[in-house]
């Protein structure tokens, strides 16, 4: 009966009612102590509730009671969990174990980064991401021809992959190539794609006592090329052109060149290995004028790696390209035709030809000139020969 009201009553006045007051508000009621069962055997005990005292509710609310407060008035007394834990103590087991999967999994991709990148990848990470952030600020240096040590040190890297585990290059006769100082390296040039040039590069960078930047003399088309002219000049190549091979030459540079140019390049697999002609000895002129050693190099192994067997020459002309090769892979495999093939190489650098001795009036004697190109010619093919008699097999 929540809605009666109380009516007091006196005995004078003979049962006169006296009005409620208008207040809109219920008269509490005096705190009520509610019973706590007896604990039963299994169960742990808990304390008794005092029952808390009624709040007086604001006049104008409603005398209905919340969902919430009936489901906690029709509860009753809460005990404690039989298993006896605190509230917590589930959540901190939780963390606990997380914090142990977490770090099992973070050594677990630790030692997969150590296995795959080695050990120290921490910091090939870091130097990475400065590497990254200097290339963003421009950051870095380079020379008056464009070469940027630090970019070609990252190229390097990754030339040094084909280099050691698809070509298996082996290379003699660094001893051959100066400490210090200016020296031309002259080399035979061959494979359709001038990858000997750059194979040639990781061989002096990698396995020279003195780890020595070998700059190329590349050919036009190297520079018109989108991406791959800029990427060319920060590597240390250079126009091939008698201005900037003796400007090099005398700065004390080392100087790599490829006389045979395309023709060496685009020669037909059936002409493997024989050397064509020296263009007029330009190579020659540069080192007598600036008095440099000429060091004779061989390659072995180029020439199979884009066998060439044919030459569209109508698609050449129109591509503005000095030949169109067809090989047994390309073009008919696409761009899959396009991946060399795995040959083993062998690289020679001959004993030097010294130019020091000779006046440098001597650059312009057609003479002199034409014997030097020829016997630096006759150096490398005798090598070729030799190499190629000493290899047992193409590809092992």
């Amino acid at each position: 009966m929540g809605d009666a009201r109380i009516i007091p009553f006196d005995g004078a006045t003979s049962g006169a009612r006296t009005p409620a007051p208008r207040s809109g508000r219920r008269p509490t009621r005096p705190a009520r102590a509610v019973r706590v069962p007896e604990p039963v055997e299994g169960e742990v005990p808990v304390r008794s509730i005092e029952a808390r005292p009624t709040r007086e509710r604001p006049a104008g609310r409603g005398e209905e009671s919340t969902g919430e407060e009936r489901a906690d008035a029709g509860a009753g007394p809460r005990r404690a969990p039989a298993s006896g834990r605190e509230p917590g103590t589930g959540r901190s087991l939780l963390g606990s174990l997380a914090g142990a999967v977490g770090g099992v999994v973070g050594g677990a991709a630790a030692g997969l980064l150590d296995g795959v990148a080695g050990p120290g990848w921490e910091d090939k990470a870091a130097d990475g991401l400065a590497f990254l952030r200097r290339r963003i600020t421009g950051d870095y240096e380079v020379d008056e021809f464009g070469f940027d040590p630090e970019l070609n040190d990252k190229l390097m890297a990754v030339l040094r992959v084909v280099y050691e585990q698809y070509f298996r290059v082996e290379v003699s006769g660094l001893e051959n190539i100066p400490a210090k100082g200016g020296a031309l390296i002259v080399a035979n040039h061959s494979g359709t794609l001038p990858v000997d040039a750059l194979m040639t590069q990781v061989a002096v960078h990698d396995h020279h006592p003195d780890q020595r930047n070998l700059r190329l003399l590349a050919a036009d088309l190297v520079f018109q090329l989108p991406l791959v002219g800029s990427v060319a000049r920060k590597s240390g190549h250079t126009l091939a052109c008698h201005a900037d091979a003796e400007r090099l030459l005398a700065k004390g540079e080392l100087v790599g060149v490829w006389p045979e140019g395309y023709k060496g390049l685009g020669k037909p697999f059936s002409e493997r290995y024989k050397l064509q002609r020296f263009g007029r000895g330009g190579f020659v002129s540069a080192a007598l004028r600036t008095g440099v050693p000429i060091v004779p190099c061989s390659i072995v192994g180029a020439e199979e790696i884009f066998p060439m067997v044919g030459n569209v020459r109508t698609l050449a002309r129109l591509l503005n390209l000095p030949y169109f090769p067809v090989t047994p892979t390309f073009p008919l495999l696409g761009p899959l035709g396009l991946v060399p093939l795995p040959t083993r190489w062998r690289i020679e650098f001959g004993e030097p030809i010294r130019t020091d001795a000779y006046a440098q009036e001597a650059a312009d004697d057609p003479m002199v000139v034409f014997n030097l190109t020829d016997e630096v010619r006759e150096t490398i093919q005798h090598t070729i020969y030799r190499l190629l008699m000493q290899r047992r097999s193409v590809f092992f």
